[in-house]
């Protein structure tokens, strides 16, 4: 392949939450929210690296080559032929850092995207399949990279050729709302307490609980109470987040859908308009709670303003 000739101006993406899982779908369904991270990249004609953070994880978040969307940048240049020899990296951050909402995927996918964006002719060198497919190795796994990057409902999966992502119906009726706790957890170990192997009526019931979840997702969402039941991950996670365990029970107690979203220990209520306001008056002291919507449109290029006028930020902080 050719070394890649860069773009001189500067260019924005953004990229949204997701919550994986989603209950039933252990590893394969994600869900796009509408809370967003923004990463403004610029070649530059010095050598180097400079890498400046703001929001979410600032203060621990790595200014140097560590960085994880500096990584996917690095690893998305050369599957396109070679990195520039300067780089400017930006990064404002409202997704949460260890919280379950795709902190991690969004920092990978923003990066690959980019640096593809960053090289003339960087679509046709790396299309979207190959976005994904580079996402989801350095992720490691699919289901919340194939969320961010196309946006909606998606059920994602991998095999030879690595990660795949297909987008499915979602109902307009869905009103997601989030509660954050103030603590994080880590995905590796959350995951290290998952069984080797689990009982066959288990692993029957929650097969059909994700099949009855797309169905619900996408327009009987009355049925989103039975459909977001799981036996596979959550019970067994539990014993590290209590209090979003209990959440969870009181929150499906009320009849409210909800579920951990991805590892945990945010808790996602799938709520329609019928039953938002029951969840919102479930507030907590030590929880973050967000009202937010299904984003539809995945990590996107958007304009770069440079006016200096201040953008309002989709969770509502300052």
């Amino acid at each position: 392949m050719p070394k890649p000739t860069f773009r001189a101006a500067p260019l924005r993406v953004r990229v949204p939450a997701t919550s994986a899982n989603l209950g039933p779908g252990f590893d394969a369904l994600g869900l796009a929210l509408s809370l967003y991270d923004d990463i403004v990249v610029r070649v530059t004609d010095e050598p180097g690296l400079t890498v400046d953070v703001a929001g979410m994880g600032a203060a621990s978040v790595a200014r140097n080559a560590r960085n994880l969307v500096v990584k996917a940048m690095y690893e998305a240049f050369k599957r396109l032929g070679g990195r520039p020899r300067g780089l400017e990296v930006v990064c404002a951050n409202r997704i949460p850092h260890g919280r379950g909402l795709g902190s991690s995927a969004a920092a990978i996918v923003g990066g690959v995207m980019a640096a593809r964006a960053l090289v003339a002719g960087g679509t046709e060198r790396m299309s979207d399949e190959q976005v994904l497919a580079l996402a989801t190795e350095l992720e490691g796994h699919p289901d919340n990279v194939a969320a961010c990057l196309l946006g909606g409902l998606t059920v994602a999966w991998t095999d030879s050729d690595g990660g795949h992502g297909l987008r499915l119906a979602v109902s307009d009726s869905l009103t997601p709302v989030v509660f954050v706790p103030g603590t994080s957890s880590s995905t590796k170990a959350t995951r290290r307490m998952l069984p080797e192997t689990v009982p066959h009526p288990d692993a029957a019931r929650n097969a059909g609980r994700a099949a009855l979840l797309v169905a619900a997702l996408g327009s009987r969402p009355d049925l989103l109470l039975p459909a977001t039941e799981d036996l596979l991950h959550q019970p067994y996670r539990a014993p590290a987040m209590p209090r979003s365990a209990a959440l969870l029970a009181e929150l499906r107690g009320a009849g409210i859908p909800a579920v951990v979203s991805g590892a945990g220990p945010t808790v996602l209520a799938l709520t329609t308009p019928a039953n938002r306001d029951d969840a919102l008056a479930l507030t907590r002291r030590g929880w973050s709670v967000l009202p937010l919507d299904v984003d539809t449109g995945g990590a996107a290029l958007l304009p770069l303003d440079l006016s200096g006028a201040e953008e309002q930020d989709p969770a509502g902080r300052e």
